[in-house]
């Protein structure tokens, strides 16, 4: 499991998911808020796998250049990041055009039917 993460699985649990996830929730709600693209969220989540690598060799003492523990750590990192960003581009699309579109579960939106959509 360690080859795979690319540090043990305390290190992953709280420094990935805890503090780099958080991070990335930050990162993906701010994103959005700009109206930023899915490209944008990518390369931020990029940096985000960087420095996770990073903090994980400096505090820990794991491997620096561990390349599965980067693709891994990155991935997780950018999911949790695109997960934010769309449940806030979501949030965001059905609060400021209400007349327009309704919430269609977390991720998504829908055109407002019946009265309410300025027929």
């Amino acid at each position: 499991m360690e080859t795979i993460l690319g540090s043990s699985v305390p290190v992953f649990v709280f420094l990935t998911l805890l503090v780099f996830g958080g991070c990335g929730v930050l990162t993906g709600q701010t994103l959005a808020e700009g109206w930023k693209p899915v490209s944008s969220v990518l390369a931020y989540s990029l940096l985000l796998g960087v420095g996770d690598r990073f903090l994980a060799w400096g505090l820990f003492g794991e491997e620096l250049l561990s390349l599965w523990g980067f693709i891994v750590h990155t991935v997780v990192l950018g999911l949790i990041t695109l997960t934010a960003h769309r449940i806030a581009i979501a949030r965001r699309m059905v609060n400021q055009y209400p007349w327009l579109y309704e919430r269609a579960g977390p991720f998504g939106w829908r055109d407002r039917t019946g009265m309410d959509a300025g027929e």
